[in-house]
């Protein structure tokens, strides 16, 4: 059973005193490969640098939504060179939050991100809070883009919709939560084909860790939540799961 944490920030100060340790430890409970997500252009070169230090890290590179704000012309322009001279696994994590943020001072900067990744060929890390009818509109204008739809919490009808431009959707620590029957009907009733696995660690813990830090050594425990779900064996949800991953972000990760 091998497994792909789809969304984490390994490269976050939360780690610095023991993330090889987790790192391993995660390896240890089937986590064969993690994708690191950028938040902002301060941080890029150190997850570079965290990323190239083990094959097991795919980093992306991105402007989270909340932080666009403190972003200039000149950061976007970095990001475009980087782009090509790093190579990343994906753009992200980029998005719209209207929990706490102003959509329309976000989304100038969500559109040029998005033209970076069709003109690279790479896919995107969505983060949206709030704002799936905004972001929807903003994909069916571009000619090609796909990726995945982090820790998503919309409604069924959304789902698809992101499914038919060629999105899978993120479940991570919340799904493992009794209280969270929404979320919990919402996986029960998607394809198989949509699924990926993430644990946005440090943050977004599950219910057998509430209040501490996050980690993706727990990504097993989402596995077995959805497993009993969508009633599958682990083994079976593993296999799609990783499966969906690869191919969406086009990973050739070492699965033995």
């Amino acid at each position: 059973m091998r497994l792909i944490d789809t969304h984490c920030h390994l490269d976050v100060a939360a780690f610095d005193c023991d993330r090889w340790a987790v790192l391993e430890r995660a390896t240890a409970g089937g986590v064969a490969a993690i994708v690191v997500p950028g938040i902002a252009a301060t941080g890029w070169a150190g997850l570079l640098q965290i990323c190239a230090q083990d094959s097991r890290l795919y980093p992306a590179l991105g402007i989270h939504p909340l932080v666009i704000p403190q972003h200039e012309a000149s950061d976007f322009k970095h990001l475009e060179k980087l782009i090509t001279q790093a190579r990343p696994i994906a753009i992200g994590e980029i998005g719209l939050d209207a929990s706490v943020g102003d959509v329309a001072r976000q989304q100038p900067g969500l559109e040029r991100q998005l033209a970076l990744a069709c003109a690279a060929d790479l896919p995107v890390l969505l983060h949206v809070r709030k704002a799936h009818e905004p972001m929807l509109a903003c994909l069916s204008r571009l000619p090609r883009i796909n990726g995945i739809v982090h820790a998503f919490n919309g409604s069924l009808e959304q789902a698809k919709r992101y499914l038919d431009l060629g999105f899978k959707l993120g479940f991570g620590g919340m799904l493992t939560y009794p209280r969270s029957t929404r979320l919990r009907r919402l996986a029960a009733a998607l394809p198989d084909t949509s699924l990926v696995l993430e644990t946005d660690a440090p943050d977004m813990t599950g219910a057998a860790h509430c209040r501490q830090r996050n980690s993706p050594e727990y990504l097993p425990e989402v596995l077995t939540t959805l497993a009993q779900i969508r009633t599958l064996a682990p083994d079976t949800l593993a296999a799609i799961t990783t499966a969906n991953a690869q191919s969406v972000l086009n990973l050739d990760v070492p699965l033995h």
